[in-house]
């Protein structure tokens, strides 16, 4: 999420260790990291609570789908890749030029165009 390495990690404890000093530094990772669980267990409670809200006909309802990117990967990205035919038939000038060609557009592109093709 942050994209944090080794390196960037080390950085930050020199700076947090500068800036606080090495007495101070184990009361707050103590407390940030108290402050992390408590947001774990809040955030697992209003999952459970969700769950329970919605009743056993959501049973198999997952909050990640909730995620837009997940969300668009799952529906949009997933939907393509089990239904070439569907594509295939909205798109079939499209269609053939990716069987000639050996490439495939994306959803919604178009093929480039090419005045020998008609």
């Amino acid at each position: 999420m942050f994209d944090l390495s080794i390196p960037k990690l080390l950085v930050l404890a020199v700076i947090a260790l500068v800036i606080f000093g090495p007495n101070e530094l184990p009361k707050i990772a103590s407390q940030a990291g108290r402050a992390l669980r408590d947001l774990r267990r809040i955030a697992e409670g209003a999952k459970n609570d969700l769950r329970e809200g919605l009743g056993p006909e959501f049973s198999d309802f997952d909050i990640e789908d909730l995620n837009p990117k997940r969300f668009v990967q799952r529906y949009l990205f997933d939907e393509v890749s089990e239904a070439p035919d569907r594509q295939a038939a909205a798109h079939p000038q499209a269609s053939r030029q990716a069987r000639a060609t050996g490439t495939l557009l994306a959803p919604g592109e178009r093929p480039p165009y090419d005045p020998d093709a008609t």
